[in-house]
């Protein structure tokens, strides 16, 4: 008979997730996923398979919440130019104000893992063209709305602005001048006019 678990699998996956996206990868040891996770290193194992097989379940949970944040985020308005500004204006705030320069955790993987690991780019880069489907369909529900010009090219705009994000997101690790961040998002929004 299989004995039950003693842990719940999603609590202690949630932290790993917060240890890997705060250390990565490389610098993140079993014993700092122990203590995160308040199991011992068979029921990582068991439940989980080796560190880099936990790692990836951990980059999986991630870039599902992350696109249902962001989906979520881009409905929260009728109007599909608030609706990104708001996002845009809305991520950058947060980094400022909350203090916290850990970054995107598919990013971080996309630095670190992506160009030498196979599994990772695909990984990432699957969560790059999902951002990007959610943006153009944002964008198309623009151009049926007359929000947005019908000529424009609803995926190459909405691949654009996946770039832009990623730019961001990376820049703001470094803590850049607020003006700096700022101008360049008006700017990244004109691509919406």
């Amino acid at each position: 008979m299989v004995r039950p678990r003693e842990f719940d699998e999603e609590k202690a996956l949630d932290a790993a997730m917060q240890i890997f996206w705060k250390k990565g990868f490389d610098a993140t040891s079993l014993t700092d996923l122990t203590t995160a996770m308040g199991i011992q290193r068979p029921s990582i194992y068991s439940a989980f398979g080796d560190k880099k097989e936990l790692f990836e379940a951990a980059l999986r949970k991630y870039t599902r919440f992350h696109a249902s944040y962001v989906r979520a985020k881009l409905q929260t308005s009728p109007s599909v130019k608030e609706s990104f500004r708001a996002f845009f204006e809305g991520m950058v705030s947060e980094q400022y104000e909350v203090g916290c320069n850990r970054g995107c955790f598919c990013l971080n993987t996309m630095v670190e893992l992506a160009p030498h690991d196979e599994k990772f780019e695909i990984l990432t880069r699957e969560h790059q063209m999902y951002l990007a489907a959610i943006f153009q369909e944002t964008i198309e529900r623009g151009i049926r709305s007359g929000e947005l010009e019908e000529g424009k090219n609803a995926k190459t705009l909405a691949q654009t602005l996946v770039v832009s994000l990623i730019g961001l997101t990376v820049m703001m690790k470094s803590r850049p001048e607020r003006s700096f961040v700022d101008n360049s998002v008006a700017v990244i929004l004109t691509l919406l006019e």
